[in-house]
């Protein structure tokens, strides 16, 4: 039997792209079910999005490089290249795309694809109409995917989502889930890999 596993997550955050990449990249490793959790972390901000330059005005230079670094590094050691956004933005657009794209089994395709525009392309994931193109490209119909992001029934599926996530206790992302056991925060490929080996042996006996 397959492990279960839930990931709260959220496309703005870097850390998420990290452990969603390092769980792509394990899986042929394991016989597990991810189940992906769309997390709306920052639902204040603007669609249009902030310039990154002005929201962290008052971060130092300095740290912002060192930050930057870090998550390189971390990218690196999974195997892929991930640069800061030049705005942060809402998420909701991209949140909403990906719980239609569930129900035919692209959501994987169309994280990747929103990722990926985000993070190494400067694209603004807030747009509807940029997201709607981004789901062309991994495979879905784009005028589908423009009516799921206006649609009461996806909306209720990311109201759902954050529910039950206040009611297991998630403060931040990402967030993993092996059975009731949390696991806060992006790890290397080495950590999870043995979180994985641990977790099957447990859920297996």
């Amino acid at each position: 039997m397959a492990l279960k596993i839930v990931m709260f997550s959220d496309y703005i955050c870097p850390f998420c792209y990290v452990g969603f990449e390092t769980m792509r990249r394990l899986k042929p490793e394991f016989d597990f079910d991810l189940e992906w959790r769309g997390f709306q972390i920052h639902p204040e901000w603007p669609a249009e999005g902030i310039p990154i330059d002005k929201a962290l005005e008052t971060v130092a230079p300095a740290s912002r490089v060192a930050l930057w670094k870090r998550i390189s590094a971390m990218a690196e050691a999974v195997g892929f290249s991930m640069k800061p956004p030049t705005v942060l933005t809402n998420s909701r657009a991209a949140l909403a795309a990906t719980e239609f794209a569930r129900e035919s089994g692209r959501d994987e395709a169309l994280e990747e694809r929103i990722y990926r525009a985000y993070f190494n392309e400067g694209v603004n994931i807030g747009d509807a109409e940029t997201v709607a193109r981004l789901a062309a490209e991994a495979g879905l119909d784009s005028g589908e995917v423009a009516d799921a992001i206006k649609s009461p029934k996806y909306e209720m599926r990311l109201k759902n989502n954050s529910l039950a996530a206040h009611q297991r206790g998630v403060s931040g992302v990402p967030t993993f889930f092996f059975g009731e056991f949390p696991l806060v925060g992006a790890q290397s490929p080495n950590a999870m890999r043995t979180i994985l080996k641990r977790a099957t042996e447990r859920f297996a006996s």
